[in-house]
């Protein structure tokens, strides 16, 4: 068998990730592959540091990406701040507060779960009663936007209960950095990690990282190693570190962070806060199309994320049918439930570059369709209007 190139189809990507990379990035992933060690790379690196500072609304120097997608950029997180024996609380309204347990169980350490109802934010007096209860707790783990179900969490108040109760805190924005309001020194979190492929809309691959200078004490002042050499952070940041002079590490993924800078780049660009609006505007117009056609959301209106619409299946409509549909008719594609969700919602994303008024029409027009000739309980032919006028 002779195998050709891979040509991959043109979609429209509305799931939960990854999202449209516009061409910006592509040319930059394009561009020719120097050394990891270059000098002309070395001051991309200064710059990239400084780019994500700015994402992150912070001035943390201890803020990288992780070369690995953003499960690894969880990982580093909790691999360097907890040790075996210690405590930590952690919070799951969704699929990946899970994961986060698993996470901590894996460094030797004891969860304390505070568990929420899917769909839900996680709730603060819950989190306060588990902190009373467990003085010896070393840290507070939640996830600000939850990916699997549209919800977004009240960080800063989290964030605020921790230290009053002397505990790190450890957060997970891979689906809010970008796409909505996300304030690293102002809320004082401690560590955080994220992915490029969401409001970023650069490729899948990378985990941007910050973390504070109590946290960074905490990593230099551990009594054992790290359990993991790759994810050492007293390692990497001979590497990440400032400065011209770097210590070999790793060979970095010397394109994929061309095109992390070049999205960066257009973030600084637009404005962080513009940003913030763009997607907030567009969840608008989207929610208005899609309330037109009878379709309700899962998450009540102020706890949802703008960027990550999670919506019920309406009555008579197959879950998997009509995504396929929408894949092969349209190229389109939006995202299926996780956990308690599966086949009961559908996630659509609005996220970065994928956050435009000509998705959101295509996304509505195409559902209108596929849900009218599958015969569906919904409003035909409405949404799009509905859409416009709210936009």
């Amino acid at each position: 068998m002779t195998v050709k190139s891979f040509i991959p189809p043109h979609r429209t990507l509305m799931g939960p990730g990854p999202s449209d990379v516009s061409e910006r990035v592509l040319h930059a992933l394009a561009r020719p592959t120097i050394g990891h060690l270059d000098p002309a790379f070395v001051g991309m690196m200064d710059e990239m540091k400084g780019l994500l500072q700015y994402a992150f609304q912070t001035k943390n120097e201890l803020t990288m990406p992780v070369s690995a997608p953003g499960s690894a950029g969880m990982e580093t997180c909790f691999m360097n701040l907890l040790e075996p024996g210690d405590k930590a609380i952690v919070c799951q309204n969704g699929v990946f507060g899970g994961r986060m347990k698993e996470n901590v169980e894996r460094c030797g350490a004891t969860a304390v779960m505070v568990e929420d109802e899917w769909g839900r934010v996680v709730d603060p007096n819950k989190v306060e009663a588990a902190l009373k209860a467990n003085p010896d707790a070393k840290l507070l783990a939640f996830v600000h936007a939850e990916t699997s179900t549209g919800a977004q969490s009240d960080a800063k108040t989290l964030v605020e209960l921790a230290h009053k109760h002397d505990c790190l805190t450890i957060v997970d924005a891979v689906t809010s950095l970008a796409g909505s309001p996300l304030k690293v020194d102002e809320w004082n979190i401690d560590a955080i990690y994220s992915g490029t492929q969401k409001c970023l809309s650069a490729p899948p691959g990378l985990s941007p990282v910050s973390f504070s200078e109590r946290a960074a004490e905490v990593i230099k002042n551990r009594k054992t190693k790290v359990n993991s050499w790759f994810l050492d952070l007293n390692l990497v940041m001979g590497y990440w570190g400032g400065g011209a002079k770097r210590a070999y590490h790793h060979t970095a993924p010397v394109n994929n962070l061309y095109g992390l800078h070049e999205s960066l780049v257009m973030l600084q660009e637009e404005g962080i806060e513009n940003a913030w609006a763009r997607h907030q505007k567009n969840h608008l117009a989207l929610r208005a199309g899609l309330e037109a056609m009878g379709i309700n959301f899962v998450v009540a209106e102020k706890d949802r994320l703008p960027q990550l619409n999670a919506v019920s299946i309406p009555e008579g409509a197959d879950d998997a049918t009509v995504r396929t549909r929408l894949l092969k008719d349209f190229d389109l594609e939006i995202g299926a439930g996780l956990g308690a969700l599966a086949g009961k919602v559908w996630r659509i994303g609005l996220m970065g570059s994928s956050s435009s008024m000509k998705n959101i029409e295509l996304c509505l027009s195409a559902l209108d369709t596929v849900l009218t000739d599958m015969g569906a309980k919904i409003n035909a032919g409405v949404a799009v209007d509905a859409a416009k006028a709210a936009s």
